[in-house]
C-alpha cells in the first residue's frame, strides 16, 4: 500500500525515544494514522504540532501493517492558535473529536471543507462560526444528521423555532411553545448558511451539537466526550 495526501495534524503520540504515532485529517483519505521515525527530535519538533498542515507519503509492505509516514510541512498553522487561549482550546476540541470519532481512511467528503475552513480562516473575526459548522456537519458524517426540514408535530415548514432532543427533528413555534424549556433552539444560521450569527445563536448551536454527539455517539460506544470538548463552552465564555 502506498499513497500521498495532505492534511492537518490532529494527534501526536510519543513512540520510543524520538519517534511518534501521528494522526492526520487528510483531504482524500480521511483520518490517517502512521509511524514517523524521529518525529520528536529537536530538528523536527516544529513540524509535528497539532494544527500544522502537512503533506505526506504513507506506505506499508502489507495492508495489515501500520503505515509508515514521510511528512513535510506545508504550513505552520499551529502558530495561529498559540496566542489566544479560546482559539487553542477550540482547535484542541476539534482535534480531540476527530481523533476519537473518525475511523481510519474513510473519506471525509464535504466535512473536510469545514475542517479546512476552520484552520485556514482562524484569523478572521468569525472564526468560531467555522467551528460551529464543523460540529454540525460532524453529526451528519457520523450518521446523526438532524431533520430540520419541517415540524415533526404539524408538518409545517413555517416558523420553525426549536429542535427536539428526543428525535433530532424541528418543531415549530406554536407546537413547541409549551415545551420550550426542554427544546433546543432551531439553528437558523446553519440552515441559511449565515456566517454572522450572534453569540447567543452560536452558544445554542454548540449546546445542541454537544448533546447529540454525547448521546448518539459517545454514550452509544461507551466513550466519554473528550475533555477539551466537554469544557469548551466554559472556556469560550460565550
Amino acid at each position: 500500500m502506498k499513497f500521498t495526501d495532505e492534511g492537518y495534524i490532529i494527534n501526536v503520540k510519543k513512540h520510543g525515544e524520538n519517534s511518534a504515532i501521528l494522526s492526520i485529517l487528510s483531504k482524500n483519505h480521511g483520518k490517517v494514522t502512521g509511524y514517523v521515525k524521529n518525529a520528536l527530535s529537536k530538528k523536527n519538533l516544529g513540524i509535528y504540532q497539532l494544527g500544522n498542515k502537512v503533506g505526506f507519503e504513507a506506505y506499508a509492505r502489507v495492508d495489515e501493517n501500520m503505515l509508515s509516514l514521510k511528512v513535510e510541512l506545508i504550513s505552520p498553522d499551529a502558530v495561529n492558535f498559540l496566542a489566544e487561549m479560546p482559539k487553542l482550546e477550540t482547535m484542541a476540541s476539534l482535534c480531540g473529536l476527530c481523533n476519537v470519532c473518525m475511523p481510519e481512511q474513510l473519506p471525509l467528503d464535504r466535512l473536510y471543507y469545514y475542517i479546512e475552513s476552520f484552520f485556514g480562516l482562524i484569523n478572521q473575526e468569525n472564526w468560531l462560526v467555522n467551528y460551529a459548522f464543523f460540529e454540525f456537519y460532524l453529526l451528519d458524517f457520523l450518521g446523526i444528521s438532524l431533520d430540520l426540514s419541517e415540524c415533526s408535530a404539524t408538518g409545517s415548514t413555517e416558523n420553525l423555532k426549536y429542535v427536539s432532543p428526543k428525535t433530532g427533528k424541528a418543531v415549530c413555534a406554536e407546537a413547541g411553545e409549551p415545551y420550550k424549556e426542554r427544546l433546543f433552539s432551531f439553528p437558523q444560521f446553519i440552515v441559511e448558511k449565515n456566517y454572522t450569527p450572534n453569540p447567543h445563536e452560536l452558544k445554542d448551536l454548540l449546546k445542541m451539537t454537544e448533546f447529540f454527539l454525547n448521546k448518539n455517539f459517545f454514550q452509544t460506544h461507551s466513550l466519554k466526550l473528550p475533555l477539551n470538548r466537554a469544557n469548551l463552552l466554559a472556556n469560550l465564555e460565550i
